[in-house]
């Protein structure tokens, strides 16, 4: 396993076991609490209100479900699915007839997600500790994929965008908010263990992040919605030199769909 992978499973492991989450790091650090981040990045208070308590850390950097259009009856694929709150948000639009599978590659994340999930009785939500290098997932069998701020920790994200193409049925779509680069990072955050945890130094640079999602045949590549990153990272808390960032980092929403029917 890469460095990287090492350090993302290590600190989300910690943030699972709930020692510290988001930019709280620093003991005089005023965050804000995970349903104020929430509210921040677009999630409506009865959505947050819904779901099972624990299952929103506070994590992220938009609402990958905006902009969705889930409807009843589909199979939905969330990357990175943390505790569970974008995987039972999208369980509830699907309905009965519908299903969630949540994958991770943090198994104190998945491991918290389920339990999240019997708390919930959510019977149509699964949760699978994998890599998103290499889904575990069937080809073919997903109408639609979201992730929430996950996708710049991959380190292969060619690789990522060409196994999301795969497990989508041709016109699955693709809903996902993530962080860009829009100019170079400051020297002393490249390679930085906290700012690669932090969402920050595994970004990839805004247009080719874009390239390689139409370069794994995906279509219609649009960014809906985007902003400056730099207060959603949480620039005044935890990791030293977040504060460098205003105009260096976008958390974009994007949507592309699979060519079919």
């Amino acid at each position: 396993m890469s460095q990287a992978k090492q350090w993302v499973k290590k600190r989300y492991g910690t943030i699972a076991k709930g020692k510290r989450g988001g930019c709280c790091e620093a003991p005089a650090c005023d965050c804000d609490s995970a349903t104020t981040a929430a509210a921040r990045i677009g999630y409506d208070a009865s959505d947050l209100a819904a779901v099972p308590e624990g299952a929103n850390l506070g994590l992220g950097c938009g609402n990958p479900l905006a902009l969705a259009g889930i409807r009843p009856g589909e199979t939905v694929l969330d990357l990175g699915s943390g505790a569970g709150l974008d995987a039972f948000l999208a369980a509830e639009r699907v309905g009965p007839a519908g299903r969630v599978i949540g994958v991770d590659l943090t198994p104190e994340m998945i491991a918290q997600a389920k339990r999240n999930a019997a708390k919930g009785g959510y019977a149509n939500v699964e949760f699978r500790l994998g890599d998103i290098e290499n889904l575990p997932v069937e080809s073919g069998s997903v109408d639609l994929v979201i992730s929430n701020c996950v996708l710049n920790l991959v380190p292969d994200k060619a690789k990522a965008f060409q196994e999301i193409a795969r497990v989508l049925r041709p016109g699955g779509r693709v809903s996902v908010s993530d962080i860009v680069l829009e100019k170079p990072l400051p020297a002393a955050l490249v390679g930085d263990e906290g700012a690669y945890c932090s969402c920050v130094s595994g970004a990839m640079e805004r247009g080719k992040y874009l390239a390689l999602l139409s370069a794994a045949g995906l279509l219609e590549v649009t960014v809906a919605s985007e902003v400056d990153a730099a207060a959603i990272l949480g620039a005044d808390c935890g990791d030293e030199g977040l504060a460098e960032l205003a105009g260096v980092v976008s958390s974009l929403h994007i949507t592309a769909r699979k060519p079919g029917a």
